[in-house]
């Protein structure tokens, strides 16, 4: 059932300050249009259970034969944010006063090298991108090369780190060593923003950083995803300690000692390091008890998780249960909706430094002013406005 209406849709579209106009992009067959399914199916448009199967942007018979993007699709969606979330919106030109409904304008774009033109063409027409990270291959080729264009264009970038359930099942990787590998992925990303940008440009920092919440992780194809937000939201009350400073306890060099209650900087005997045992554990807890069947500890775990499993799941177990714990617990849609709305530039913000990238004219002129001041609503799903 489609969460929305086109009247919903029409409505959002003069209430600027709440539209995201955003690319996914990455290297070829790192996950963007499962990831894009989650998305799809938060606003309803598909049923949860197939996200990250349907490939629902992949329009073309040829694309879902090839199992390979080869146009760039467009489609435009509709959510609302929590009252929770919106307080993290701090620009006023990124919120509408007493709005939380967000119009989402998405372009899955291809990732082969021999469709780059179609990523250029979707970076044009967009003012953010989510840049899809395979954890397990890392920051590849084209990455870089579609990085490096969605910068020239003046596009702000969000990070997701995909694929995450291979390096669980498959790699068996221990938390110490994924923690490491996320750690490399977010300064090879980082290491380009500032390659090809400035701080001192006009947009501002563009790196990304998970302690802010513009980095997330997770599997596509099993439709689960978090920042740390999410994982700081969890624990702010147990702790007694602020939401953004839990955030920033949660990553980089924090190690915590559960014996004394005590945080150090530096690795011990007696103590862990807090994205590894606050953040990675409960879900490797998860992951081994499915795994392994379990039966009383997924019990024990599923109510410290607060997850409920449906009747029609109930005789599932293995994969099939791992899938369905894990979107029920952490879905990937909620993530990515928080990513984009917290971080990406509403085209109030955008266009006031993306004008001079896109009209040749003076920059003085009316049609300048007129860019910079109205914004343009760019482009929605045809699907919705021509039928």
């Amino acid at each position: 059932m489609v969460n929305f209406t086109v009247d919903e849709i029409r409505g959002m579209m003069d209430k600027k300050r709440n539209i995201r106009n955003m690319s996914v992009i990455a290297h070829v067959d790192h996950g963007k249009s499962t990831l894009t399914d989650s998305l799809v199916s938060k606003a309803g448009i598909i049923a949860g259970a197939r996200a990250g199967e349907t490939r629902f942007t992949d329009t073309r018979k040829d694309e879902q034969d090839r199992c390979i993007t080869i146009k760039s699709t467009a489609i435009s969606m509709f959510f609302e944010l929590e009252e929770k979330d919106m307080v993290f919106i701090t620009n006023v030109d990124q919120r509408e006063k007493g709005e939380k409904g967000f119009l989402i304008n998405l372009i899955d774009s291809p990732g082969h090298v021999d469709f780059s033109s179609e990523v250029t063409a979707a970076l044009r027409v967009t003012d953010g991108a989510l840049v899809v990270v395979d954890c397990v291959s890392g920051v590849c080729v084209q990455t870089e090369t579609v990085l490096r264009q969605a910068i020239a264009e003046r596009i702000k970038p969000i990070l997701f780190m995909n694929k995450m359930d291979r390096a669980l099942l498959e790699l068996q990787l221990e938390s110490e060593e994924l923690y490491q590998t996320f750690q490399r992925i977010v300064e090879n990303v980082n290491v380009i923003i500032a390659t090809y940008s400035d701080d001192s440009g006009p947009m501002g920092e563009v790196r990304v950083d998970p302690s802010k919440g513009s980095v997330g992780f997770g599997s596509g194809l099993h439709g689960w995803a978090f920042t740390l937000k999410q994982f700081s939201e969890m624990y702010a009350d147990k702790f007694k300690i602020d939401l953004v400073k839990l955030m920033n306890r949660l990553w980089g060099e924090n190690f915590f000692n559960a014996k004394t209650k005590k945080w150090a900087k530096m690795k011990d005997a007696d103590n862990k390091r807090s994205f590894c045992m606050y953040v990675l554990d409960p879900i490797y807890k998860v992951f081994d008890a499915i795994m392994n069947f379990k039966k009383e500890e997924i019990d024990s775990l599923l109510k410290k998780i607060g997850v409920t499993i449906k009747h029609e799941d109930a005789d599932k177990d293995g994969k099939a249960l791992l899938k369905v714990v894990m979107r029920s617990w952490l879905p990937a849609g909620e993530a990515l909706l928080q990513m984009i709305a917290i971080h990406l530039p509403s085209p109030v913000v955008a266009q006031k430094y993306r004008m001079e990238m896109l009209y040749e004219g003076p920059h003085d002129d009316e049609a300048a002013i007129g860019i910079k001041v109205r914004t343009r609503y760019w482009f929605s799903c045809q699907k919705y406005f021509l039928s």
